[in-house]
C-alpha cells in the first residue's frame, strides 16, 4: 500500500526498508509486484551499464480502464521500449538541438525569460508567487515546442501550469494510476487547438517549431511509420509536463532552502559577484568558476524529492541486478536519491537550473517575512 502513503511519508518508507533489506528488494505496490532499487552502485547498474534490460514501462497499469490505456498508451514517457519509442526520441533529439538544445541559443531563450520573471520579482516584492517558476520553466520550453512566449497573465500559461500543478499531486499521491482523466482531456483541448493554428499557418519545409517539425514528418511518413496526430499531442505533454515541473518544484525547494541558510545564500552571492563581476549576464559556460554554487545546485537535486514514486521501468529481458534475477517484465522502481536530471537523457534542465538561479541570486536577496515562522 505504498502509493496510499501521504507523499512525506514516501521517503522514510524508502529509508526504513533499505535499512532492513539492502539496496534492492521487492515489495507490492497495489497487486504488482515491484523491485525497489537503491544506491549508487545499484542504480548505476540498472540505469547506465544495463540501460536497456531496464528501459521497458509496463503496459498493464492501466487495464481497467481500455479508453483511458489507449490515450495514454501513446505518450513517449509511458511507452514500452521499441521501435516507436527510438524513433521519436531520435526525432526529438535531433529536432530539439536544432533548435539549441544545449548550445547558447537555448542559454539566450533562458536568460530572455528571466527578464520577464525579474520584472515581476521587483512588482511583487513583499509577495508570494507559487507559480512563478512554474510559468518560467514552462515558457521556455513553449517557445521550442510552439514557437511563442505567454504573458503570465494569459490563459493558456495559466491553464497549463494549473493542469501541471494538480496532474503532479495526483501522480504523486494515492491516486497515481488512476486520477488522469481530467488533466489529459485539459491538456488535448489546448494542444489541439494549437496544432490547428500550425497546419493552417505552416510553410511546409520551413518550420518554425518543434510542432512544425512534426508536422513535416507527418508528410512523409508511410504505413510502417509510428508518427501520427494522436502522438504528436501526448508527445507535447510528456516534453512540457516534466521540463516544467521538474524543474520549478526544485528552483522553489532550492530557495526555500537558501532562504532557511542564509550564510550559503550569502556564499552563493559572493561567488557569483566575484565570477560576473565584469559580466552583463551569466553563461553556462560560468559554471565551471562557481564550484560552491554548482555544489549547491546539486545538493538541491538530490534532496528535492520531486517525483518521490518515480516513473517505473519495466526489464525487457531476463537480466540480473547486483546479483539478484529478474524475469523479463518485472516492474522495477528507481529510489527518491536519483536527481531528475542525471542519466542519458542530461539536456536542458541542468542549464535552465543553473542560469535561473544565478540569475536571481546576483539580484535580489530572498529572505524569509519578519512575521513568519521559520520552515520545519
Amino acid at each position: 500500500h505504498v502509493c496510499f502513503l501521504h507523499p512525506a511519508m514516501h521517503l522514510c518508507f524508502l529509508l526504513h526498508s533499505l535499512k532492513c533489506y539492502g539496496n534492492v528488494y521487492s515489495l507490492f505496490i497495489g497487486p504488482r509486484a515491484a523491485v525497489v532499487i537503491n544506491g549508487a552502485q545499484a542504480m548505476k547498474e540498472a540505469m547506465i551499464t544495463k540501460a536497456a534490460d531496464f528501459a521497458g514501462r509496463p503496459q498493464d497499469i492501466f487495464n481497467f480502464n481500455c479508453h483511458l490505456w489507449l490515450l495514454l498508451s501513446k505518450r513517449m514517457v509511458l511507452a514500452d521500449y521499441g521501435a516507436s519509442w527510438k524513433e521519436h526520441r531520435r526525432f526529438a533529439l535531433m529536432t530539439l538541438r536544432n533548435f539549441g538544445l544545449g548550445k547558447q541559443s537555448m542559454e539566450q531563450r533562458i536568460l530572455g525569460e528571466m527578464q520577464y520573471t525579474m520584472e515581476t520579482l521587483k512588482r511583487s516584492i513583499g509577495k508570494h508567487s507559487v507559480v512563478m517558476f512554474h510559468n518560467a520553466a514552462s515558457n521556455i520550453i513553449c517557445q521550442v515546442l510552439f514557437g511563442t512566449r505567454y504573458d503570465y497573465d494569459d490563459n493558456f500559461i495559466k491553464v497549463v501550469v494549473q493542469c501541471f500543478k494538480e496532474n503532479s499531486k495526483i501522480a504523486n499521491g494515492a491516486w497515481a494510476m488512476v486520477s488522469h482523466n481530467m488533466f489529459v482531456s485539459e491538456f488535448i483541448k489546448l494542444a489541439t487547438c494549437l496544432i490547428t493554428e500550425h497546419k493552417e499557418t505552416r510553410v511546409p519545409g520551413q518550420p518554425r517549431d518543434f510542432l512544425d517539425c512534426y508536422l513535416d514528418e507527418l508528410d512523409k511518413v508511410d504505413d510502417c511509420s509510428s508518427f501520427c496526430e494522436d502522438r504528436l499531442i501526448m508527445f507535447v505533454l510528456d516534453l512540457h509536463f516534466p521540463g516544467t515541473d521538474t524543474t520549478s518544484n526544485t528552483l522553489l525547494t532550492g530557495f526555500l532552502y537558501l532562504m532557511t541558510y542564509p550564510h550559503i545564500h550569502g556564499r552563493c552571492q559572493q561567488e557569483i559577484n566575484q565570477v560576473l563581476e565584469k559580466k552583463d549576464h551569466a553563461s553556462y559556460d560560468d559554471r565551471r568558476n562557481m564550484p560552491y554554487t554548482q555544489a549547491v545546485i546539486h545538493e538541491v537535486q538530490r534532496i528535492a524529492n520531486t517525483v518521490p514514486l518515480s516513473v517505473y521501468h519495466c526489464t525487457t529481458k531476463d537480466t540480473k541486478l547486483m546479483g539478484y534475477f529478474l524475469p523479463k517484465g518485472e516492474f522495477a522502481k528507481p529510489d527518491a536519491f536519483m536527481p531528475f536530471s542525471a542519466g542519458p537523457r542530461v539536456g536542458l534542465a541542468p542549464m535552465a537550473l543553473f542560469l535561473i538561479m544565478v540569475t536571481l541570486l546576483r539580484r535580489f536577496k530572498f529572505i524569509w517575512p519578519e512575521d513568519a515562522e521559520q520552515p520545519d
